[in-house]
C-alpha cells in the first residue's frame, strides 16, 4: 500500500498541480506536500485519511468511464465528422443488446436524431473497474456542422435491468463546442498595422462630468481618436466593482467580471433623468451642485460619494421609468425585457446578489456575502429565493443599471464604426474576481481558500498575491465551460479587441493556499486547448482581436500557442531587450502579431520613468529591503537612459549630439514612440498619460492606501486636451511611420 504522502503526489496529478517549476531566476521550487495537501483541499475534495484519497483518485482516474458521455467536448471545425465516445458499464457479450440514441440540437433549434443498435455497435476499448466492465463506444455524426454550440442529448438502453440501480436507462446531456483555430483578425488588417490611444477612463476630468470619466467623455475620445487617423480606444476593464475604499476601487478586482460599473454611466443623458422635472430639480438644486463641485475640486477620485450621487438619481429614473415604460409595455419598456430575456439567468442572478448585498449592508454592516447569516450564503436556499419574491423591484433595479450601461456602451461602440475606426474600442479583462463577490457566490466553480498570484520574480522578490480565487479546471468542465464561455462573450460584446489580463494563466495558474506566502504557492494545469478554442471561437463570432498579456513567467510552448491562434502578444518597450544584455531589441525585432507600448497602469509613465519617480515613490514607502537593491535599480535606470538614447540615434530618430543626459520633453516622448512605430506589430498603444506628461502612473504594486492607486485625476481636462497640439503631432508622426513600414514591406 502506497503511504500517504505519495498517495497525495499521485491525487495531485491526477488534479493538475505542478510538482515542481523554475522561476524567473532559473532557480528549481519543488511543490511541498503541505502546499499540495492546502491546494488539495481548496478544490473541495477529501483526503484525511488513505480511504479518503483512494477514492478521490480512483474518482478521477476513472472519471470518463463512469461518466456515460462526458460534459462537453470542444473540437475543431476542421476536426469533422465529429467522434462522440459512450462509456457503458456492460457484461461481455451483451453488447448487441443495447440500443443507442441520441440528437443533437443547434442554438437555433434545429435538431438530427440518431440511433444504432445489436451489431452496428462496435466496441473500441473497455476497462474493468472494480470488478465491473465498462466499455467505450465511438458514436460518428457524418454531418459537416458550423462553428457553435450544440446540446446532445444521450440515451443507452437494454431490455434488462443492468445499469446501477436497477435500471435498464441511460440517459445524459452533454454539450459541443466547434470552433475556429484561429482568432478574428479585421481584412484590413492582416497586412497592415494600426495605432490607437490608451485612456483610464475613470481619470478624465471633463467641464460636464460628475467628477469620474463617463460613456460620453468616452464618445468624444473616440471621435478625437478617429480624427487623428487612429483606429482603437483602450480602456481599464468597466467590471463591477464595490466602488469603495480601500480594496474596492481597482478595476482589476471586480465583484463580477460578466458586468459592468454604474459609476461610468452619463446620468443626464439618460431619457428618465431628462424628462423628469422632478429629477431636474434635483440635479439643479443648490445642494446638490455644492455637492459635486466640492468633488470636482478635490485632488483625487472619490468612487464612494460618486456612486451615493449616481444612484440617488438612478432610483429616481427606475421609478419614473417602471411607472411610464414597464408597466405600460411602451417601446422603451419592451427593449427593456428585450434586455432581460437575452441577459437570462446570469443578470438576474447578478442583480440578486447587488439587491442581497445593499440588504447586508444595511441590516448586518456587511461588506462581502461571507458576513451574511449562513443560510443566505447558497443562491438556492429557500431563504434566498424568499428573498427574491420580496424584492422584485429592488432587483430590477439593477437589471435597468445594466440595460442603462449596455445602451451607453452599445452607442460608444457603434460611433466608431460609424467613424470608420477599424478596431473600435480596446477592452481588458481582468483575471478573476474578488472572493466576496457576485461571481464567487453563484457560481460554485471559483475556490474559496485560495488566492491567485505569481511566483517570485525580478519585479516582485517576495512574490505576488492578487486577492482573488482561481477558478477550479475540473469544475469548469463538469459545468460546460459556462461561466467560462458568458465571461469572454460579455466582455467582447461592443469591443474590436480584448486584452486578456495574464493570458499565461489559460495554461497555467499559479495558487497561494490560504495563510501561506506566495513563495509557497504552486502552479495548477488548466484545459488551454479548449479555453483558447473558445475564446476564437467568440472572436470570430464577435469579431473581435484578442490580446494575450504574455509577460511575467511564462511556461514552455506558451506564446507558440498564443500565436498558431492568431492572440497578439504583449510587447512593453521597457521589457524588450537583448537579453542578457540589457540593450533595447531594435524595431525590426518585434513580432508582427503583437501590440507593442511602452508602459501599462502598473508601470511608470514615460515622464516618471526617465525621473525615477516610481523609485523615489517606493524608497519612500520603505518598499526596498535594503539601499543596496534600491540603489542598483537607480543604477539600472540611468543606464537604462542612456542605452534608450543609443537605440534612437542608432535609428536617426534623434541626432547623434543630442544631450547625453536631457530632461524628458515632449520631443524625447513622442521619439520613443517613433521608435515603436517602426515596429511591425499590428497594433501600436500611445499612453495618454505619456502624451500630457503625467508623472505618476496610476498604480502601485505592491501598494494598497500608501499610494493613491486608481484615484489619480488627469492634470488636464478632456476640452483641453482636445485641443492639445502635442497629439496632432504625435498622429502626423505615427501616420508617417506606419505607411512607410508598409510601403516596405510591399516593396
Amino acid at each position: 500500500m502506497p503511504s500517504y504522502d505519495e498517495l497525495i503526489n499521485e491525487l495531485s496529478e491526477l488534479c493538475g498541480i505542478l510538482p515542481e517549476y523554475w522561476d524567473i531566476f532559473g532557480k528549481k521550487h519543488i511543490t511541498s506536500i503541505e502546499t499540495k495537501k492546502s491546494m488539495l483541499r481548496a478544490m473541495k475534495l477529501k483526503i484525511d485519511s488513505v480511504e479518503d484519497i483512494l477514492k478521490e483518485i480512483n474518482e478521477r482516474r476513472y472519471k470518463p468511464w463512469k461518466s456515460f458521455i462526458e460534459p462537453v467536448h470542444v473540437v475543431s471545425v476542421n476536426d469533422q465528422p465529429l467522434k462522440i465516445p459512450v462509456y457503458i458499464p456492460i457484461q461481455e457479450g451483451e453488447e448487441n443488446k443495447l440500443s443507442l440514441s441520441w440528437s443533437i440540437e443547434s442554438e437555433n433549434g434545429q435538431r438530427d436524431e440518431f440511433m444504432i443498435s445489436g451489431e452496428a455497435i462496435t466496441v473500441s476499448e473497455e476497462q474493468w473497474i472494480n470488478g465491473i466492465r465498462y466499455v467505450k463506444i465511438i458514436l460518428f455524426d457524418m454531418a459537416f456542422r458550423d462553428m457553435g454550440y450544440y446540446v446532445i442529448q444521450m440515451e443507452c438502453k437494454h431490455p434488462e435491468s443492468i445499469f446501477s440501480g436497477g435500471k435498464n436507462l441511460l440517459r445524459k446531456t452533454s454539450k459541443i463546442i466547434i470552433t475556429p483555430d484561429a482568432c478574428y483578425i479585421p481584412p484590413e488588417l492582416r497586412d497592415r498595422r494600426t495605432w490607437g490611444l490608451s485612456v483610464n477612463l475613470f481619470s478624465i476630468r471633463s467641464f460636464r462630468n460628475w467628477d469620474i470619466g463617463d460613456f460620453t467623455d468616452l464618445k468624444k475620445i473616440v471621435s478625437w481618436v478617429a480624427d487623428l487617423k487612429g483606429n482603437f480606444v483602450g480602456i481599464n476593464p468597466l467590471h463591477a466593482i464595490p466602488n469603495t475604499k480601500p480594496f474596492g476601487i481597482s478595476p482589476y478586482s471586480p465583484i463580477s467580471r460578466l458586468y459592468k460599473n454604474f459609476i461610468y454611466l452619463d446620468i443626464e443623458s439618460i431619457p428618465e433623468v431628462s424628462e423628469s422635472e422632478d429629477v431636474q430639480a434635483i440635479i439643479k438644486s443648490g445642494s446638490f451642485k455644492k455637492e459635486l463641485n466640492k468633488l470636482k475640486k478635490r485632488k483625487l477620485i472619490n468612487y464612494e460619494q460618486i456612486a451615493s450621487l449616481k444612484e440617488r438619481i438612478l432610483r429616481h429614473a427606475f421609478d419614473l421609468f417602471y411607472v411610464k415604460h414597464y408597466t405600460q409595455d411602451t417601446p422603451r419598456g419592451k427593449d427593456f425585457q428585450r434586455f432581460i430575456s437575452e441577459e437570462g439567468t446570469a443578470l438576474e442572478s447578478f442583480s440578486l446578489f447587488f439587491a442581497l448585498w445593499e440588504h447586508m449592508k444595511k441590516i448586518h454592516n456587511a461588506y462581502t456575502w461571507h458576513q451574511w447569516p449562513e443560510e443566505y450564503h447558497n443562491p438556492s436556499n429557500n431563504v434566498v429565493q424568499e428573498f427574491r419574491k420580496k424584492h422584485e423591484k429592488e432587483i430590477l433595479f439593477y437589471k435597468y443599471i445594466q440595460w442603462l450601461i449596455d445602451n451607453q456602451l452599445k452607442e460608444t461602440a457603434e460611433l466608431a464604426r460609424k467613424l470608420g475606426m477599424v478596431v473600435g474600442l480596446y477592452h481588458d479583462l481582468a483575471i478573476g474576481s474578488i472572493c466576496g463577490g457576485s461571481d464567487v457566490w453563484n457560481y460554485r466553480v471559483i475556490v474559496g481558500e485560495a488566492d491567485v498570484g505569481a511566483p517570485p520574480d525580478d519585479f516582485n522578490p517576495n512574490g505576488q498575491n492578487w486577492g482573488f480565487p482561481p477558478l477550479i479546471p475540473e469544475r469548469l468542465k463538469e459545468t460546460g465551460y459556462e461561466l467560462f464561455i458568458q465571461t469572454i462573450r460579455k466582455n467582447m460584446k461592443y469591443g474590436g479587441a480584448l486584452r486578456i489580463d495574464h493570458a499565461p494563466g489559460l495554461f497555467r495558474l499559479f495558487w497561494v493556499p490560504y495563510g501561506t506566502s506566495p513563495k509557497e504557492g504552486a502552479y495548477v494545469w488548466y484545459p488551454s486547448e479548449d479555453l483558447l478554442r473558445i475564446i476564437a471561437l467568440e472572436s470570430v463570432r464577435n469579431r473581435t482581436m484578442v490580446v494575450a498579456e504574455d509577460l511575467g513567467t511564462v511556461g514552455e510552448n506558451v506564446r507558440e500557442t498564443l500565436k498558431r491562434f492568431h492572440m497578439l502578444s504583449y510587447k512593453l518597450f521597457y521589457f524588450e531587450r537583448n537579453y542578457p544584455d540589457p540593450s533595447f531589441i531594435p524595431p525590426e525585432g518585434y513580432p508582427d502579431m503583437a501590440l507593442c507600448a511602452v508602459t501599462t497602469h502598473d508601470l511608470p509613465t514615460v515622464y516618471g520613468y526617465w525621473v525615477g519617480q516610481d523609485l523615489k515613490i517606493r524608497k519612500q514607502l520603505d518598499m526596498y529591503p535594503d539601499d543596496n537593491l534600491w540603489r542598483k535599480q537607480v543604477n539600472e535606470r540611468n543606464r537604462d537612459k542612456k542605452l534608450i538614447l543609443s537605440a534612437l540615434k542608432s535609428l536617426g530618430i534623434i541626432p547623434n549630439d543630442y544631450p547625453l543626459e536631457p530632461k524628458m520633453t515632449q520631443e524625447l516622448c513622442l521619439a520613443i514612440y517613433h521608435y515603436l512605430a517602426k515596429t511591425p506589430c499590428k497594433l501600436l498603444l500611445v499612453s495618454l498619460d505619456d502624451i500630457i506628461g503625467t508623472l505618476n502612473q496610476q498604480n502601485m504594486p505592491g501598494t494598497v492606501d500608501s499610494y493613491p492607486n486608481w484615484i489619480q485625476k488627469t492634470p488636464l481636462t478632456l476640452e483641453k486636451m482636445l485641443s492639445d497640439k502635442r497629439f496632432i503631432v504625435l498622429s502626423e508622426m505615427l501616420r508617417k511611420n506606419i505607411k512607410d513600414l508598409i510601403r516596405q514591406s510591399f516593396e
